[in-house]
């Protein structure tokens, strides 16, 4: 009898102990979860950090010719003396407005062709060898021709930024309406879903993220084909002007400042479709 009273009061206490000890986890668990949202800001913030020190450092000791390689600070000043005195703004407010306005034209262009092509065979037959030529066909050979057509101008830049990002964007489009699970389809068959609810509940939300690896891969594209436009096309506009005439002066700060702006646009850009995709395709984050 004493045995087993004993042995009750062992396992309770152990119960109790187990409670306790599963407390403070759940509790270190917590006080490490108050950190976390802020794990990716701290990584990227000492990155850079580390990044900038050691650009600094290797243009201090002169490892390469300060004309082609200027310290990372005179690259700031260069920088924030360009938007005080206003030469940085008004190129960068250029090149970004006619990059957004090109990006909406071809998504509302590409995303339907792109999902047309992926749903309709003959849509897909009649259009894909035009699709895929265009793809891989160098924007920088259509210049010339753009510009016999249209000129030197700010329409000619918006030509050529559509041309290289409404492509990638009709592929993906088109590559995610073809890898829909069938099993989902069946599903939606039987279920007596007819086309058009077939289409907005299964098919689109399933080729969702293709959608949103496309737009990043045209804000990539569009990115560039915005720099061709700017350097060859003319027009003395943006910050592929500024890129060119900084080149032209030997201004190493003020190039190397221009290329920076340029990756803060593209960065910017793709963080915003991420959090997009987080916004309408919350169960891309699920854990597998």
């Amino acid at each position: 009898m004493t045995s087993t009273r004993t042995t009750a009061a062992t396992a309770a206490a152990d119960e109790a102990g187990a409670n306790q000890i599963g407390g403070s986890k759940v509790v270190e668990d917590l006080k490490i979860s108050r950190f976390a949202p802020f794990r990716n800001t701290v990584i990227t913030i000492v990155n850079l950090t580390l990044f900038f020190t050691a650009w600094e450092i290797v243009a201090r000791a002169e490892l390469v010719n300060p004309l082609f390689f200027p310290r990372i600070t005179d690259t700031f000043e260069a920088i924030y003396t360009g938007f005080r005195d206003g030469v940085i703004g008004p190129e960068l407010q250029h090149s970004v407005s006619n990059l957004l306005i090109g990006l909406v034209i071809s998504a509302a262009i590409g995303i339907p062709v792109g999902l047309f092509m992926g749903a309709s065979k003959t849509a897909d037959l009649l259009l894909s060898p035009y699709v895929w030529a265009m793809t891989s066909l160098p924007r920088v050979a259509l210049i010339p021709l753009l510009i016999l057509i249209m000129g030197f101008g700010n329409q000619m830049q918006l030509t050529i930024i559509v041309l290289s990002a409404v492509f990638p964007i009709m592929v993906n489009c088109m590559a995610g309406v073809k890898t829909v699970d069938p099993s989902l389809l069946r599903a939606g068959r039987v279920f007596g879903t007819n086309s058009f609810q077939m289409y907005v509940k299964i098919i689109f939300p399933f080729t969702l993220p293709f959608v949103i690896s496309g737009i990043n891969q045209g804000i990539a594209r569009g990115l560039v084909g915005m720099l061709i436009g700017e350097l060859l096309g003319g027009g003395g506009a943006g910050l592929g002007f500024l890129l060119d005439r900084a080149g032209d002066r030997f201004d190493a700060p003020m190039l190397y400042a221009t290329l920076l702006l340029l990756a803060v646009m593209s960065v910017a850009l793709v963080q915003l479709m991420r959090w997009l995709e987080r916004r309408v395709a919350p169960w891309r984050d699920l854990p597998s």
